[in-house]
Formats: structure tokens, C-alpha cells, sequence
């Protein structure tokens, strides 16, 4: 299977590059600026035309969801018209699409996990660039597979595992905040659940219910309070940093873009049409620190 991927340093992005590595029959291709910029999706279908995908895994985005407070029009560019010239390219192909989106096109005021067709009320710029992007891929191609994922980690790039280590290395007590519930989502986790996706998409291309919109996070619950401290279990389990956490309210910690207050998604859908769920959040956290032990990345 080829899969073109668009983007080129994200973090599921790069998971999907090793995992293409370690699989024979897997080919992932990724591309991004400057031959690929969905800020000027002029060229997207001579672009993604000559790399003759089997599936195209729609992954760029603009993500500084703070900033893009003061920059939605290049937010919306990138993610909701950008994601739309994909989706319009993969369908002019004749391939299927599969779209990475955000618990943020939610408002967090559900008091369950949501699922998917719980109504869509993003707090932010960037949610609400999201959401278009969601609407453009599905008008344009209705092969399509929208993929909604929370709090996306690994051990590599700039997430909030690797802020927590940073803060840990230089202060004994960190803050974060505790009245904010979702579940982690490992980046490698992700790449193995969008890869069987996409083999699902092109194995059953009749089957309507393997289309539109999925719930896809890591098993489990927790709050960003308790992400932290767990991180630093196991980090220090490892010989790592770790810090005492002092949980502290969203008002405590404001930022220029408002965070839902629940970022739970039910994921049984995806599981009940494509048999995948991703790991236990906790699980895939250790093996994320065992990585980073061995890359000899975790020091006091």
C-alpha cells in the first residue's frame, strides 16, 4: 500500500515514516513545504497525482492553537480550505482519504464522553478551523474516513510529555491543570490505527460504514493533572526527573484560546467497524518512556 501522507515533522506523521519502515508491504510518503504548502494549495493534485497513492492520510495542520487566536485566517486557510483541496484530490484519484481532526470541534460541556454525532460547538480558532476542515473533506469526497484523536504525544517533537520531563529537570514542583478530562493518544498508536484504517478503506470500498467521522484516543480517562503525574512514575521508575504536581484550576492558567473542560471521546464506533482501538493510555506511556530510556533521553 502507498500511502501519501501530507506533512513532514508532525509526530504521527513521523510515526507513520518508521512504521512504513518496519512493514514490507507498506510504503508511506510524506510531503510538505515547500512542495506541498496548504497555506497555497494551488498544486495539490499535481502534487499528490505524481506520488500515485493508494490512500492519502490528510496530516498537515496548522496545531499553535493559542495563536491562532490572532492568525484564523491562516488557520482556516491550512485547515479547512487546505484539508479540502486533499480531500477534493484524493477524490479526483479515485483513492480514499483519511483526515486527522481534534476533540476541540467540541465545547467540553458534555458531561459524558461524546461520540460522534454528539453537535459540534468548538471554544476556539483553531477548533473551528478544524471543524471546517471536517465539513470541506466530507463534501468533497465521500470516501472518506475523518479521524478525531485528543492530546497527542510521543518521544519525540514538542508535546506535553516532553514539556512535563523539562519542567521536572529544573524545578521540584510543576502546576498543572486538574479540572480538564481526555485521554492521552500515543503518536505510534495512532500510525498503527490509521495504517488499518486505510487498509479497510481499500479492502471493502462498498462498505459505507468503514466512512466518516471516528472517535480514535487512547483507552481510559484521566486529567492533564494526572497525565503529569503519572509521567513522572515513570520516569522516575526509569532513573528520570520528576516533580510534585500541584493540581491547579483552567482559571489558574488562562490562555489566549479556551480549552474544553471534556475532551473524553467514545471511541466504540471505531472499534465496532474497523476492529481498532488504541492501547490503555498508561500502557502506552510506558513504552513511550522506555523509548526515551533507550535513546538516552531521560536524565535527572
Amino acid at each position: 500500500m502507498r500511502l501519501v501522507v501530507t506533512g513532514l515533522t508532525g509526530q504521527v506523521v513521523s510515526a507513520l515514516v518508521e512504521l512504513g519502515a518496519d512493514c514490507a508491504d507498506l510504503v508511506v510518503l510524506p510531503v510538505g513545504r515547500p512542495q506541498l504548502d496548504l497555506a497555497e494549495p494551488t498544486d495539490v493534485e499535481g502534487v499528490l497525482r505524481g506520488l500515485r497513492p493508494d490512500a492519502v492520510v490528510s496530516a498537515a495542520a496548522y496545531t499553535a492553537v493559542d495563536r491562532a487566536e490572532t492568525e484564523s485566517d491562516l488557520a482556516m486557510q491550512v485547515n479547512g480550505t487546505g484539508a479540502g483541496a486533499v480531500a477534493a484530490t484524493a477524490a479526483a484519484l479515485g483513492v480514499p482519504v483519511l483526515h486527522l481532526s481534534t476533540d476541540y470541534v467540541f465545547d467540553g460541556a458534555n458531561p459524558a464522553p461524546y461520540v460522534e454525532t454528539d453537535p459540534v460547538a468548538p471554544m476556539s480558532a483553531y477548533g473551528r478551523s478544524k471543524l471546517a476542515g471536517e465539513r470541506a473533506m466530507a463534501a468533497a469526497h465521500p470516501d472518506h474516513a475523518i479521524l478525531r484523536t485528543s492530546w497527542v504525544y510521543a518521544a519525540e517533537g514538542k508535546n506535553f510529555l516532553r514539556t512535563m520531563l523539562r519542567l521536572a529537570a529544573d524545578r521540584p514542583e510543576v502546576s498543572v491543570v486538574a479540572d480538564q478530562q481526555g485521554a492521552p493518544s500515543y503518536a505510534p498508536d495512532i500510525a498503527v490505527a490509521v495504517v488499518q484504517v486505510a487498509r479497510n478503506l481499500l479492502a471493502e470500498s462498498t462498505r459505507h460504514n468503514l466512512r466518516g467521522v471516528f472517535h480514535m484516543s487512547g483507552g481510559g480517562e484521566t486529567t492533564w493533572a494526572g497525565f503529569a503525574e503519572e509521567i513522572f512514575r515513570q520516569s522516575a521508575a526509569r532513573g528520570g526527573p520528576t516533580a510534585t504536581v500541584r493540581p491547579i484550576s483552567t482559571a489558574d492558567y488562562p490562555t489566549p484560546a479556551a480549552r474544553p473542560a471534556n475532551s473524553r471521546l467514545d471511541c466504540t464506533k471505531l472499534k465496532a467497524a474497523h476492529a481498532v482501538a488504541l492501547p490503555e493510555w498508561r500502557e502506552a506511556l510506558a513504552r513511550c518512556m522506555d523509548r526515551l530510556k533507550e535513546q538516552g533521553a531521560l536524565t535527572r
